[in-house]
């Protein structure tokens, strides 16, 4: 099973997709997280993040994925896959494919922004920024959306909301 949790840089992905993982493994799930800067990291950092180095290590992090759901490896990619080409090719090859796109209006990612990348991007200092001169498409056809706009609700709460929402919980 592939857990795809889609959304912008500050929307939350990395720490819900590490409590859906955690709330997995008490089910006695074997289950591994992996993020967009974990894999980039894993990969030696080889890649940039201009829109051609974003494919490139988006159609790896596809092929991994797919690789692995194969071999009855349960995993969690936070992600930003800003490319509705491949979430497409993911459904049509990764057997247990389950797409969660967390929502979160661009005023508020800028709030949350600690690094001050956007800000930067916005006043002009930096390039390849997905949301500023990079386009993020909103997923076409997730199987949930997770408004995480207010943090109304708490990560532990969002998680075992997208955990109950898996149609099969194979492991």
């Amino acid at each position: 099973m592939v857990i795809w949790l889609i959304g912008m840089s500050n929307a939350g992905k990395t720490v819900i997709g590490q409590e859906v993982c955690k709330l997995l493994k008490k089910e006695g799930q074997s289950v591994l997280f992996l993020d967009g800067d974990i894999f980039r990291e894993i990969m030696g950092n080889d890649l940039g993040h201009s829109l051609e180095d974003r494919r490139t290590n988006a159609c790896r992090i596809s092929k991994l994925c797919k690789y692995l759901d194969t071999q009855g490896v349960n995993v969690v990619f936070a992600i930003l896959s800003i490319f509705p080409d491949l979430q497409e090719w993911n459904r049509k090859n990764i057997e247990e494919y389950y797409e969660v796109y967390i929502k979160v209006p661009f005023n508020i990612l800028v709030e949350r922004d600690s690094k001050g990348i956007y800000k930067r991007a916005l006043d002009g200092q930096i390039k390849n920024v997905v949301g500023v001169d990079i386009e993020f498409p909103e997923p076409a056809q997730p199987d949930l959306v997770i408004d995480n706009a207010e943090n109304l609700d708490s990560i532990e709460e969002i998680a075992q909301s997208i955990v109950r929402s898996i149609p099969n919980k194979n492991g």
